[in-house]
């Protein structure tokens, strides 16, 4: 089982980082940067609960067919019934986001949360009022809301409201906000505008004196073609941007009837993007939100919103960024910071390991999974489709999930610590074993590396653990064949390189043993210690099928931490672990 505990050296480090993380009163835009009542400076660096509120069909594993929450509930109500959907719903709320998310996230070091939020938790839908033009008011988000903002408060974490499913949605990218495309969307619909306004007026008059909301994201990602809507679907190329301006300033003309302190955050068309036409701001307390996927971290790449926070004189701050790999994480927020730019990840968890927390999958949901991707030869039973999705809400807990401290050192350390670290602690005894996939944490090059270590070329793109399990670094990793949640390193190319940190408690000779794999030819491996070479040539033979342990000459190793590196000289082989013997 995958270990879940922080030591105290990479903690204490995390906390080194976060001195912002301890401010209090209502955040404020001063100038060009985000201010606490103090007029000292707020750096926001913060993750989004996507898929509590709203889910995305990507994050429970489908792959075929729509994507949206209604859909997935119509999937799940066709296998079962209204009031299973139900009780699946009701279990993943409680379960997904509780008091141990956010002390967590207070212990890594993140100082701030989004709250992607569904409007359908907070009021009906328009087709569903009884009276036609009034809003009819649920508890159930409100009192979510309320119960993550008191989590928020007792761990000094500023909690950001962001309507992510806005009344009618408001894009063409139908699964980020639930759009019914059979339905008026947002922007074809005046009571899906006037409810959308409504409902953030009583946002705002519930949180009005709640210093620890940091502010209001008033609609996520519109991606919208107003005046092209065949050949411009997603507002890329729109010059104007009446429409979505016109609806912004109307939900913060309303918001400050009611409430004159919180930050009001706005955000352009195309994915949040696009400020043609939206500017110059018309609020003296906003901040103007971007965001960023799958492309370089350069200066080039944030120009557009530097420009912008220069010309408007008025604070900027990533409202989204993410699935990716660790390096990808770690330059990117190095780049942010360097241009005092706050940031906010995505997801804090879901199926899949490219995120702080992953939630366990399950066979039952496995099987579930598979029928809904596209094999209909095997259609699972009524009660393994009820058990499957009911261990699956239960498992969106934080207590089953598997956390990855990779993730959260390439976020919170890494960007500003170029140290490798172990990955455990490797005190070296007759017979310690140390698994290949364990290998230090740290930035690519300093811990390991790899010739292929991000992904800037879009969702599915290369680069990265192509395996997609259990780190979320470079490497490439595996399931093993045996043994439960047993990983192996594979897919090992020329001159890519894996570092254990080790301490030798008595000083001697050592035998290595490697587990190793050969693949389409002979492998050649390198053992150092930092830069030093100790065995320069050590032969993965392709003429022995399946994993050989393969004996390293011996080797002198003097008491203390030794960094070694298992280097693939000639690759082409697959490790599945180390293993050490002293020679008497």
């Amino acid at each position: 089982m995958i270990k879940r505990f922080l030591c105290f050296t990479v903690i204490s480090l995390f906390c080194s980082f976060t001195n912002t993380g301890y401010t209090q009163g209502f955040l404020k835009a001063s100038g060009q940067q985000i201010v606490n009542e103090k007029g000292e400076h707020v750096l926001l660096r913060g993750i989004g609960l996507g898929g509590w509120m709203l889910q995305e069909g990507y994050m429970l594993g489908l792959r075929n067919g729509p994507q949206q929450q209604h859909e997935i509930r119509n999937r799940i109500e066709k296998l079962l019934s209204k009031a299973q959907a139900q009780e699946f719903y009701d279990v993943w709320l409680a379960n997904h986001t509780t008091r141990a998310d956010v002390e967590a996230l207070h212990r890594w070091g993140f100082n701030s949360i989004r709250l992607p939020m569904h409007y359908n938790l907070y009021t009906l839908p328009v087709e569903e009022e009884p009276v036609a033009g009034q809003q009819t008011w649920l508890e159930k988000g409100f009192a979510l809301t309320d119960s993550l903002l008191a989590w928020c408060k007792a761990n000094k974490i500023y909690l950001i409201l962001d309507l992510h499913a806005a009344p009618g949605g408001q894009g063409n990218d139908l699964n980020i906000s639930d759009r019914d495309p059979s339905r008026p969307a947002l922007w074809e619909s005046d009571p899906n505008q006037q409810k959308t306004v409504a409902l953030w007026t009583k946002l705002a008059q519930r949180y009005a004196k709640e210093p620890w909301i940091g502010g209001y994201d008033i609609l996520n990602e519109p991606n919208w073609g107003f005046t092209d809507t065949a050949q411009d679907k997603h507002g890329l190329k729109e010059a104007g941007n009446a429409p979505l301006k016109k609806l912004l300033v109307d939900i913060t003309r309303a918001i400050r009837t009611v409430d004159k302190t919180h930050l009001i955050v706005i955000e352009g068309n195309g994915w949040g993007n696009n400020y043609k036409g939206m500017l110059p701001p018309w609020d003296d307390n906003m901040v103007l939100s971007f965001h960023k996927y799958w492309n370089p971290n350069n200066p080039q790449s944030i120009q557009h919103i530097l420009d912008m926070r220069s010309k408007y004189n008025i604070p900027v701050w990533l409202g989204e960024s993410g699935e990716n790999s660790n390096p990808w994480f770690t330059s990117a927020i190095q780049l942010l910071e360097q241009n005092n730019i706050g940031w906010c990840w995505w997801p804090l968890k879901k199926l899949g390991n490219n995120n702080p927390l992953q939630i366990r999958n399950n066979h039952n949901y496995a099987a579930l999974l598979a029928y809904w991707n596209g094999d209909r030869k095997n259609p699972p039973k009524e009660s393994d489709v009820y058990s499957g999705l009911l261990e699956l809400a239960t498992y969106t807990n934080y207590a089953t999930n598997i956390i990855h401290r990779d993730v959260i050192d390439a976020m919170i350390r890494q960007p500003h610590d170029n140290k490798a670290l172990p990955f455990n602690s490797n005190v070296i005894r007759q017979g310690t074993t140390i698994q290949a996939v364990d290998y230090d944490l740290g930035r690519n090059g300093i811990a390991y590396y790899d010739l292929d270590s991000t992904n800037e070329h879009g969702p599915g793109g290369p680069g990265g653990n192509q395996g997609h399990v259990y780190r979320n670094d470079g490497v490439d990793i595996r399931k093993d064949s045996v043994g439960y949640e047993k990983y192996v390193v594979d897919r090992i190319q020329d001159g890519e390189w894996l570092q254990y940190t080790v301490t030798i408690k008595t000083a001697g000779i050592y035998q290595l043993t490697l587990s190793a794999a050969a693949g389409s030819g002979t492998g050649i491996i390198a053992l150092g210690d930092g830069s030093k070479t100790l065995v320069a040539n050590i032969p993965v033979p392709r003429d022995k099928p399946g994993w050989q342990d393969i004996a390293v000459t011996p080797v002198y190793l003097s008491a203390g931490n030794h960094a070694l590196r298992i280097e693939a000289v000639k690759g082409g082989f697959d490790l599945r672990w180390l293993r050490f013997a002293a020679k008497k």
